[in-house]
């Protein structure tokens, strides 16, 4: 397989959720697309910031840039998505991998949503099936369906580098955990192989950073290469089984995301709110002693 042009790439890191946001332009035109944006959420207060969004969103246009795509890799655990607001303020298409109707459903019970949720996936723009093509501008795209993290996860191969969502974190930070609803470390070994078969040569752009021990400043770039043979969890030709014995003992260690709770019910609906109850407030919902 031949990489395809590199697209043009600006991050918008959040030191609250050490998430990246990517702004991705086609080097020959004014298209972009945002992969896995972010709204700041305050659990204290419950009160929302749309900050983050808002410097993507100057950052357009000062570049006098067109907004084609706003792609999410995953149903997020750890933020709420600015997605809707994307859209609402620049237009574009929201798009997910199609598995979302799974997702959707699993939550709609855990959260005992009415009937005003349809798990159809009908909240997002444009539903990607597996190693469907798409363009921003005229920079070639296809989806790789990355299921293990969650049943739901995409990443991005856009030109010659890949935008891997929860799937790979850097060398030194290893993978993203299993244990979340419909999560399978097999399943998460097998997407990363289909990733490692990619040119060595392919950068990969993940979407959080929690800046391994021993090593000074937050990263967000590596490369094939370098994750098949320094991946902590899933490097240096480990096996499907020591990899997914490796990840069942770590996700043991691991606490519920804080945000986990809130952000899911708004993250489900393509990153907008619950409509808002007969007093015209909008409410979160918090299931007790259910986890």
């Amino acid at each position: 397989m031949k990489l395809g042009m590199q697209p043009k790439v600006e991050i918008f890191s959040d030191p609250e959720t050490n998430n990246s946001t990517y702004l991705v332009r086609d080097p020959s035109s004014r298209a972009c697309a945002v992969i896995d944006s972010l709204q700041s959420y305050d659990l204290f207060s419950g009160r929302f910031s749309t900050t983050p969004a808002q410097k993507v969103i100057e950052f357009i246009q000062s570049e006098g840039l067109k907004l084609e795509w706003i792609l999410e890799t995953h149903i997020h655990a750890d933020h709420f998505s600015a997605a809707g607001f994307l859209r609402e303020k620049m237009g574009g298409k929201i798009a997910i991998g199609e598995k979302i109707c799974e997702v959707q459903k699993t939550f709609k019970k855990f959260y005992n949503l009415g009937a005003e949720f349809v798990p159809d996936g009908s909240h997002f723009d444009h539903l990607f099936q597996d190693e469907e093509k798409f363009s921003i501008g005229n920079l070639p795209c296809q989806v790789l369906f990355t299921p293990g993290h969650t049943p739901a996860c995409a990443s991005y191969l856009i030109g010659g580098s890949v935008f891997t969502g929860d799937t790979l974190f850097m060398p030194d930070s290893g993978t993203a955990r299993c244990d979340f609803p419909g999560g399978d470390a097999g399943e998460l070994y097998d997407s990363i192989q289909k990733i490692f078969a990619l040119p060595g040569e392919t950068k990969l752009f993940v979407a959080h950073d929690y800046k391994a021990p021993g090593r000074e400043k937050f990263a967000w770039e590596s490369s094939v290469n370098e994750q098949k043979r320094h991946n902590v969890h899933v490097g240096g030709n480990r096996s499907r089984e020591e990899f997914c014995e490796i990840r069942r003992t770590r996700d043991l260690s691991l606490s519920t995301p804080r945000m986990m709770l809130a952000a899911i019910q708004s993250n489900i609906r393509g990153g907008r709110m619950p409509p808002p109850e007969d007093d015209g407030t909008t409410y979160l919902k918090v299931p007790v002693n259910k986890l």
